[in-house]
């Protein structure tokens, strides 16, 4: 553990002194601002910033978590030849990225956020929500991503089967989704509508979102049976304990794929 906690310090220092992180907290800082000035609405910001969060987020994860390994070959290489775990190697690498990005989106929202005194507004639970959901995420795509150039050897192939990973989850997804809606339509679909909600990790976030919103009514038809099953306590515990599924699942990939993955 001590290892890990060693090496996760080195990834996370190391990142944050990348440009990219300070463009990523630049870049909420300034969105969080604008939105906020021009609509002091606390819960409309939220949803402004919903679409935002949920593509923004898996795609800088994504890229980033891809990026830092591929860079870190020939230092992970080198870790590798002392007498340290394979899994605590990239276990460290892993988390030190993610907590890098999550960090910088903390900061980025979270001034803004604070400066126009999200803390003592009705809508602060759902501004929780929503900073809870992004660091879900960006711990969920960084680790599919980590996963991803961890199995690929080169950097081109890796990087573009995680391009269409994020393309398929952020936008063909819910295109399947509405496809088998329509086609199924005369049949029931609430049970399978929450199965395949679950398949997918910002679909999920953004039914997350929209309940602790109480705008369920933008989801259309399916909105009333998320509000039924997700809104109550035993269904939010359902939706956050499958997001942090969605980051075990990879995680434990991670760890098996170091295993076997020949330097």
């Amino acid at each position: 553990m001590l290892k890990i906690l060693k090496l996760l310090r080195y990834s996370f220092f190391d990142l944050l002194r990348s440009k990219w992180i300070l463009i990523y907290t630049l870049f909420f800082l300034i969105t969080g601002f604008v939105l906020l000035y021009f609509n002091a609405d606390l819960s409309r910001a939220v949803i402004s910033l919903m679409n935002i969060v949920l593509i923004f987020i898996p795609l800088i994860s994504c890229m980033l978590g891809t990026i830092h390994f591929y860079n870190s070959r020939e230092f992970i290489e080198l870790l590798l030849a002392q007498p340290v775990r394979r899994e605590q190697v990239f276990m460290g690498n892993y988390l030190g990225v993610a907590f890098s990005l999550s960090l910088a989106y903390l900061v980025g929202l979270g001034i803004p956020f604070l400066a126009y005194g999200a803390s003592r507004s009705p809508e602060v639970g759902s501004f929780i929500t929503m900073m809870a959901v992004g660091i879900l995420l960006t711990f969920i795509f960084t680790a599919l991503a980590y996963w991803i150039s961890l199995a690929v050897t080169d950097r081109m192939k890796g990087f573009g089967m995680v391009i269409v990973l994020w393309l398929y989850m952020a936008i063909l997804y819910d295109g399947l989704f509405l496809l088998v809606t329509v086609v199924f339509q005369e049949y029931p679909l609430e049970r399978p509508s929450i199965a395949l909600v679950t398949l997918n990790p910002i679909d999920l976030s953004r039914v997350i979102i929209m309940l602790k919103l109480d705008v369920a009514a933008l989801l259309g038809y399916t909105g009333a049976v998320f509000k039924k099953f997700f809104g109550t306590t035993q269904g939010m515990f359902i939706a956050f304990g499958t997001m942090l599924l969605w980051i075990a699942l990879p995680v434990l990939g991670i760890m098996l794929t170091s295993r076997k993955k020949d330097f």
